[in-house]
């Protein structure tokens, strides 16, 4: 999963607004918003990606196959055709 994915930069973005308005009113360094707002993409890109995981359905073992058909029974042979129900 590439780390600049729409879904992943938005997330990052979200997470990094505290430490841009700390930036803004002057309590960090823009040194220290740089690798602080990297580690907020970073930390995007893991919620993202455990998210994605998390609601990926479960793989399929296989290729579900119909029931064969039931083979007729030598005595369902022997009996011929069967009669309808008289009614009544």
């Amino acid at each position: 999963m590439s780390p600049f994915r729409p879904d992943v930069l938005i997330t990052g973005f979200v997470l990094a607004i505290p430490v841009l308005a700390l930036g803004l009113r002057g309590d960090l360094t823009a040194d220290q918003v740089v690798t602080r707002v990297l580690w907020c993409l970073a930390a995007g890109w893991a919620a993202v990606a455990v998210l994605r995981m998390a609601t990926r359905p479960p793989p399929r073992a296989g290729k579900p196959t119909a029931p064969a058909p039931a083979a007729p029974t030598a005595a369902a042979a022997d009996a011929g055709p069967e009669e309808p129900a008289p009614a009544g």
